[in-house]
């Protein structure tokens, strides 16, 4: 390629330089939103993983159904986690949860917080572990004890002076609980609570003192070979549709999900965001492109008579449309490169503020510049080529 060629493109696009920014603008909002989409669709993917990290493959959740007319008369308690355990061939681990929001206070310092009834196995079913302390003890659940176990966001926002919580009492309810044992910190959710905002608490406790109608119920079991999830699955509706004494004509007033479909379902989901996103990203790529095309053209219209010039003294077809060509990729290059610089710095920005999970991407960078390229080339070829087909004697006496 002539140098000479690239050096007059250059100082084409120099000479105007507020039309070849606003030509460019699009470009760089384009490949921002794409190098957005994928940090996004990465946040997204980090956030259902995290999520789902304390639930093994093998795990299956009980959750009262959520349809209309069941959520107040659904008959699914705590209890049924032990006769699950008892009657199933298949589930290995089986234990029960209520859960809700209640207001905890430690002097002056009140919050409100996911409150967990649970049962001895909870802790170990669910793959969380203590910190500090200990965990809750049977005779925790039967002599439904006045203790708890809490999160380590919850030991952050009541103990702002560092003190040891651990014996420490906290009104939860406006019931008084003495702190046994403090939960290493996990990062995730399980089930509408966030483990780390939450005060763990006896299920009888929680049951007859702290939230008693107010809680949603919640079985979490283990099958005890991944291959029989499906098997397990169909024989706890069996029990539970006795337990329950549903009739044939009455559905189900629970639902089972298992880990392995939930991570799928929501992965899937991630995956349908991102495509979403990226199509609008590639959409303001493509009306960028129409942009340049119109610039080139009007940059064609304007220096009609220099193509004249330059065919008259001997320049080639080829040179016309290289140089125009190169213009039109020159702006969504520099476009691109502009977009990828903001794109990144926004990334940080954004996380910081904790207003949306974003991780950062190398397919976004990558597919955006490729992207903005590719829309200079197929955006600015017809201009070039109009162009590199003037007649010579037309384009000199143009005005």
């Amino acid at each position: 390629m002539n140098w000479e060629i690239v050096k007059m493109a250059w100082e084409s696009l120099w000479a105007k330089k507020s039309r070849s920014f606003l030509s460019m603008l699009g470009i760089i909002i384009g490949v921002t939103t794409v190098i957005a989409v994928f940090a996004v669709g990465r946040g997204a993917q980090e956030s259902v993983n995290a999520q789902f990290q304390n639930l093994s493959a093998n795990s299956i959740l009980i959750m009262p159904n959520r349809g209309r007319g069941f959520t107040s008369s659904s008959k699914l308690k705590t209890a049924d986690a032990q006769v699950i355990l008892e009657k199933s061939q298949y589930i290995s681990a089986a234990t029960g949860a209520i859960q809700g929001n209640a207001s905890v206070s430690y002097g002056s310092v009140e919050k409100s917080y996911g409150v967990l009834g649970v049962d001895e196995n909870y802790l170990t079913v669910s793959n969380l572990k203590v910190a500090q302390g200990k965990t809750l003890l049977a005779e925790d659940i039967s002599r439904r004890q006045m203790v708890a176990v809490i999160g380590s966001t919850v030991v952050t926002d009541l103990f702002t002076t560092g003190e040891e919580p651990l014996g420490k009492t906290i009104m939860v309810s406006g019931k008084r609980l003495e702190i046994v044992g403090v939960l290493e910190k996990l990062g995730s959710r399980l089930g509408m609570i966030s483990i780390d905002e939450a005060v763990i608490v006896p299920s009888s406790t929680a049951e007859k003192s702290l939230l008693g109608d107010r809680g949603q119920v919640m079985i979490s079991t283990q099958v005890d070979n991944v291959d029989n999830t499906a098997s397990a699955t169909e024989e706890i509706t069996s029990i539970l549709r006795n337990e329950h004494k549903l009739k044939t004509s009455q559905e189900d007033d629970f639902r089972i999900m298992d880990a392995g479909s939930m991570v799928g379902a929501a992965q899937e989901s991630a995956k349908t965001m991102t495509i979403l996103l990226t199509m609008i990203a590639a959409i303001t790529l493509l009306v960028s492109g129409i942009g340049i095309m119109n610039v080139m053209f009007v940059t064609v219209a304007e220096r009609t008579k220099e193509i004249g010039i330059a065919r008259a003294i001997g320049g080639k077809q080829a040179d016309i449309l290289t140089q125009f060509l190169l213009e039109s990729i020159i702006l969504s290059m520099i476009g691109g490169i502009i977009g990828i610089g903001l794109g990144q710095v926004a990334i940080p920005i954004i996380s910081y503020f904790n207003i949306i999970t974003l991780v950062s991407s190398w397919m976004g960078p990558i597919i955006g510049f490729s992207f903005s390229v590719l829309v200079g080339i197929f955006f600015g070829f017809y201009p070039a080529f109009k162009a590199s087909r003037l007649d010579p004697v037309d384009a000199l006496r143009r005005e």
